[in-house]
């Protein structure tokens, strides 16, 4: 299930379908296939990177992301919102709420999100930076993407709590190894959920 899934740093995945969507694209090596689909979580540096889009962006190439990222690219982007759902590029994309609930970071009033989408028969949940929230609860993608680092998002404890509410086939720990957080922290992650009945996949980086 995880063989189209490619992890290439931070928050950054490339899922290969048809078609090829990225995820918050950030610090990107050269030669990547191009996009068909990027979806943009919110405009922090290291979620919106004008040059990493630009990179992957090609005419046909759609960008869906919150309204904050509007007018931040030089390309153009179909805004979404909290709730809604858009079929862009063939997929069905569904935003979903990503805040802090014990910082200030990613206030829940600027309306960031996190994606839930399926592409090639599986359902993909990238949480975006958040902490717990109720809004995740019964999700039950067949992949969640959770951060794990802990300063800005969740730690791998909280990561934890979350993936027993989301009720995921699979979980992917991200948010790590770039701006704060290890491997260690996916290690921990992946350690607490032994047993639980949720697989944990350690990506290595690409």
């Amino acid at each position: 299930m995880l063989e189209n899934l490619h992890w290439l740093g931070h928050d950054t995945f490339r899922i290969d379908g048809p078609p090829v969507v990225y995820v918050d694209p950030y610090q990107l090596r050269d030669g990547l296939p191009p996009a068909d689909l990027i979806l943009i979580t919110h405009d922090h540096f290291d979620h919106l990177s004008p040059a990493d889009v630009a990179r992957l962006h090609r005419p046909a190439t759609k960008v869906v992301a919150p309204k904050e990222v509007e007018g931040k690219l030089s390309v153009p982007v179909e805004v979404i919102a909290v709730g809604e759902s858009k079929t862009v590029a063939g997929v069905t994309v569904k935003a979903v709420a990503a805040y802090n609930t014990d910082k200030s970071y990613h206030p829940k009033k600027d309306g960031k999100v996190g994606f839930v989408f399926k592409v090639a028969g599986v359902t993909y949940y990238h949480a975006g930076d958040t902490d717990v929230i109720p809004e995740m609860a019964g999700l039950a993608p067949d992949v969640a993407l959770l951060p794990v680092s802990g300063t800005y998002v969740m730690t791998a404890e909280e990561a934890v709590q979350a993936a027993r509410s989301i009720k995921p086939k699979t979980a992917v720990p991200m948010h790590y190894g770039a701006i704060v957080g290890s491997e260690a922290d996916a290690k921990k992650f992946a350690k607490m959920l032994e047993g639980s009945g949720i697989q944990v996949v350690i990506k290595q980086k690409e």
